[in-house]
């Protein structure tokens, strides 16, 4: 099964019958103008210099982009928690490409807002063999052009319908979060890939980032 029809799976099932129809409404309604505002367009892009940063992973040690592309190309994800299935769904899916990623010679990291408690739990229950780093306030994301406010009628919907404080889950009260968004940096720093959506539950499928790799690894 695709990873798109994973989460075409999960979102049935949560619209369809675990939601009622009002929350589904206001779901929808933020990611309708989310995409109307146009960021995911002005996002970064295939083309553009990855912006360099340096953030704690699970167990407080830092880790750089600089660090990550010593050795070759980079797969980047934006991760927004824990707490979201279909960002889950979408890192078990790249752990079940990563051997033949890391084979082209790149390796893997996701960035999320989530504490290092949190991350360590992403990891952990995905199975992950790449770190996931804490990006506190959403400030790299910011840098990548991915990060938004939730509108207030989301906020009010996570903390009564779902009894998710993402102030908490964070450990910072912005209420932000990044556009999921998949890269690939080349070990020269410039972005060779990139899938941006402001649609959490599409998701590019990671084989689609392997001819990128493939032709990064001929040209190394």
């Amino acid at each position: 099964m695709t990873l798109q029809a994973q989460l075409d799976a999960l979102r049935e099932k949560f619209e369809g019958s675990l939601l009622p129809a009002e929350a589904v409404r206001i779901m929808h309604d933020a990611t309708d103008q989310l995409a109307a505002s146009g960021q995911a367009e002005r996002a970064l892009k295939a083309g553009d210099r990855a912006p360099d940063f340096s953030l704690p992973d699970p167990d407080g040690a830092p880790v750089s982009l600089a660090s990550l592309l010593a050795d070759g190309p980079l797969v980047l994800t934006f991760y927004r928690g824990v707490w979201c299935p279909y960002c889950n769904a979408d890192l078990k899916a790249i752990e079940a490409t990563a051997s033949r990623i890391r084979e082209l010679g790149a390796s893997l990291a996701a960035i999320s807002p989530q504490v290092a408690a949190n991350s360590r739990k992403s990891q952990r229950d995905n199975d992950l063999s790449f770190p996931i780093l804490s990006d506190h306030g959403n400030q790299v994301a910011a840098a990548f052009g991915l990060r938004f406010a939730l509108p207030p009628a989301l906020v009010d919907l996570y903390k009564r319908q779902f009894n998710n404080d993402l102030a908490v889950v964070n450990g910072e009260p912005s209420w932000t979060l990044p556009m999921p968004a998949r890269y690939v940096i080349g070990s020269d720093g410039v972005i060779a890939y990139a899938e941006v959506n402001p649609d959490y539950t599409r998701r590019p499928e990671p084989a689609d980032l392997l001819p990128v790799l493939e032709k990064l690894h001929a040209n190394a």
